[in-house]
């Protein structure tokens, strides 16, 4: 049964229509890649995905028990996030936020899931840290732990390796790979890295302001529009 199903969507900004016609399904197990250009509505998808901008027409319907809010999120870094005041352990227990309910407190079954998801990311040792002395990757990781406490059965990353470096990104992708296959997350990615996308995604979602192609990596490889945009992103990395 399919944890998301996407059909004939469309999103409109003061009546303008930015994306339309999208139809894609996200299974169990799934590790999704959204590609395209600038532009091309993957922000705003992205927001449909997580109940933050209605649409213009179509459904987003949920299977298998998963709620919208049940959605783990990984959202692009701001600069005055990076500096946020708070320890590692803090800012990872916040993941669980959603599953309090009506408590007015974390409770046991919180700060165990949250020491866990540091476990999982080999951070624990910066439990007591504070989260603006990390380095980037660091951040990262302390923020997917904490993305990890929130999610249920979907993790949803957008730009995840944005600013790290290359040894960083790999490892990176190589957790988020990890959580995949050995936690059973299903995976979603917003990402311009089409390397890494390559290296670990099982299927592609491209958008252009309309759905361009989906289904599993080996075959957008083949298509015209894989084979396009993947030259002209080659192209454009060795002119800059």
């Amino acid at each position: 049964m399919s944890l998301l199903t996407i059909r004939d969507l469309s999103f409109s900004y003061d009546g303008q229509t930015v994306l339309s016609d999208v139809n894609f399904n996200v299974n169990q197990g799934d590790y999704l890649c959204i590609v395209g250009e600038n532009g091309a509505g993957k922000t705003t998808l992205m927001k449909g995905m997580l109940s933050l901008k209605k649409p213009q027409s179509g459904t987003i319907e949920t299977g298998d028990g998963l709620e919208a809010n049940e959605i783990g999120y990984l959202p692009q870094q701001t600069t005055i996030q990076k500096d946020f005041p708070a320890s590692v352990y803090e800012v990872v227990l916040s993941g669980n936020l959603n599953a309090l309910h009506k408590k007015p407190f974390y409770g046991r079954q919180e700060k165990i899931r949250s020491i866990e998801k540091m476990e999982l990311l080999e951070i624990s040792d910066l439990k007591s840290k504070s989260y603006k002395e990390l380095s980037g990757g660091q951040q990262q990781r302390v923020l997917l732990a904490r993305a990890l406490c929130a999610s249920k059965k979907i993790l949803l990353l957008d730009e995840p390796v944005t600013g790290l470096d290359p040894l960083m990104k790999l490892s990176f992708y190589q957790i988020i790979k990890r959580i995949n296959l050995v936690e059973k997350m299903t995976v979603i990615v917003v990402s311009h890295d089409i390397d890494g996308v390559l290296e670990t995604a099982s299927h592609i979602l491209h958008i252009d302001k309309t759905q361009l192609f989906f289904g599993v990596k080996e075959e957008y490889l083949l298509s015209d529009v894989g084979r396009n945009f993947i030259g002209g992103a080659k192209n454009a990395i060795k002119v800059n």
